[in-house]
């Protein structure tokens, strides 16, 4: 297995070279090369599927369903991935392509999302380039599938319509910690995009549910393998009944079951939906109500729909075009009493003051438990966008008693366009003062901190705002109405904090 740093880096510079040779090939546009690289991979995988169950099938005697009868074996990537390029071109576009629609890989029909695939790789050497290095990839090899399709992921840099763009990792890898999802879990995104949460999902399960002896340590570079071994009562299930996602982007709908077929989940429950629409019902009647233990969400931010095309039960709560309310209603719509959701937030959705904002914020607050408002920086999301955004957690029914608010500054990298890495990072103590004040362990009564807590009465008398500084104290306002006891003991720390500042001149000075 390739897990040792430099290993990391070859594999690496490998998809960073078939990039350049898509590029150079006159394909620029990184879905579009994500897309065509998805495609290829997904023929061998194919492939590799059909030759492992030739193999069950000559020990076990039993038949299983083929994708590649006798007629159709020039079609499988170890027949054409040695022909030439003037053959190999034609054979894969006009014939292996068309294929698809027809196969599934372990059980899955992935004939949904690849019925009108197209090779759109126009030159015989760039797909003979691309055949070749897609081929020395580790793609059966554990978690390092996986890893390469995170890396290519991460070349996809720029927004698509209806605000769409992909949710920065370690964002999502954060609210997956905060909703903590079981083994047992349902687990939903009425938004899919790529899959980022449903694989980050499974990765915190694996993590979690690893034994102390089965942690191995890679002695090349420090980090910690997982081997899951505690869900294995479980397998089925995370196999094909935990991870289900819509979206309304064919093309996303298709990196996002690759996503997760490379990492493990082998029938990956993803469909083409408007998860807004009135025929979601029709299409997913057990999706589209009371099914989930857990949704967690970055819907778009910018859509707005005709109410006619909008499903009229979400419409009976809030009375709106805006798809960021829309979607916070379908969550709730979605989850069964008692399930959970972290949801990305534009900012204005915590003080817009239309009557569909107030009525949102009402029904997340008198009908469900709103249980965190996480304010994230301006800077989150770029390059993509600089929308504020913020994170809400919520159960659906219950009743909601005190809000638990984060005012996060850093996230661990820049908050302009290059993101780079630093020092300053938010993000774990979100988490730990979160897991504490859950367990009972804090109270949070001080408004002045990044964490705090307001009472349910509190946001009722402010008409239901939730804005982070509606409620957060500064230092001055504090001095202002605290007891003057506890005034003079913040002049004495004061004082004593500038006489230690004073010595230290003065040592400096001698």
């Amino acid at each position: 297995m390739m897990n040792s740093e430099l290993s990391s880096r070859e594999l690496r510079e490998r998809v960073d070279k078939l990039w350049t040779e898509f590029w150079t090939g006159g394909i620029a546009n990184p879905l579009t090369v994500i897309e065509q690289i998805t495609f290829l991979m997904f023929s061998r995988l194919l492939d590799i599927s059909e030759t492992r169950n030739e193999n069950r099938a000559r020990r076990t005697g039993v038949e299983f369903r083929r994708n590649f009868s006798d007629d159709h074996k020039e079609l499988r990537w170890s027949q054409f991935k040695n022909l030439p390029g003037a053959e190999m071109l034609p054979l894969v576009r006009d014939k292996v392509f068309p294929h698809f629609r027809f196969v599934a890989v372990d059980g899955t029909n992935f004939g949904e999302y690849m019925k009108d695939a197209q090779l759109l790789i126009v030159k015989p050497s760039l797909l003979v380039s691309a055949v070749n290095m897609i081929d020395a990839l580790p793609l059966t090899e554990g978690d390092t599938k996986g890893d390469i399709y995170e890396y290519l992921l991460k070349k996809l840099t720029t927004a698509g319509i209806n605000g769409q763009f992909r949710s920065p990792r370690h964002i999502i890898q954060m609210m997956v910690k905060l909703v903590d999802p079981k083994p047992t879990d349902k687990i939903a995104d009425p938004a899919c995009g790529t899959a980022g949460f449903l694989v980050a999902a499974l990765e915190h399960l694996v993590e979690k549910y690893t034994s102390s002896e089965s942690i191995i340590t890679n002695p090349d570079n420090g980090e910690k393998i997982y081997s899951g071994d505690l869900l294995e009562p479980h397998r089925e299930h995370i196999r094909s009944a935990m991870f289900h996602g819509f979206d309304f982007d064919i093309t996303m709908l298709r990196i996002a079951a690759m996503n997760l077929l490379l990492h493990g989940v082998d029938a990956p429950d993803i469909h083409y939906q408007d998860s807004l629409s009135a025929s979601f019902t029709e299409r997913f009647p057990n999706s589209a109500e009371n099914c989930f233990d857990v949704i967690l969400a970055n819907p778009p931010f910018k859509g707005s729909l005709d109410f006619e095309d909008v499903h009229p039960n979400l419409l009976r709560k809030v009375k709106t075009k805006k798809t960021e309310l829309l979607f916070i209603v379908l969550i709730l719509r979605m989850l069964r009493l008692g399930g959970r959701s972290a949801t990305i937030v534009p900012d204005g959705v915590l003080f817009g003051s239309s009557k569909a904002h107030v009525a949102l914020r009402q029904v997340l607050i008198e009908e469900n438990q709103l249980e965190a408002v996480i304010s994230l920086p301006s800077g989150v999301f770029k390059p993509y966008a600089g929308v504020s955004t913020a994170i809400l957690i919520f159960s659906k029914g219950g009743r909601t008693d005190n809000v638990f608010f984060y005012d996060v500054e850093n996230d661990g990298y820049s908050l302009d366009d290059k993101r780079q890495k630093i020092d300053l990072d938010d993000l774990p103590d979100v988490v730990a003062k979160w897991q504490d004040w859950k367990a009972g362990k804090l109270n949070l009564l001080d408004r002045r901190q990044k964490a705090f807590t307001v009472s349910v009465q509190d946001i009722r008398e402010k008409s239901y705002d939730l804005s982070l500084n509606s409620y957060q104290d500064s230092v001055q306002e504090a001095l202002e109405f605290d007891a003057p006891k506890v005034i003079l003991e913040r002049i004495k720390l004061l004082e004593c904090e500038i006489q230690n500042d004073v010595s230290t001149l003065e040592s400096m000075l001698k």
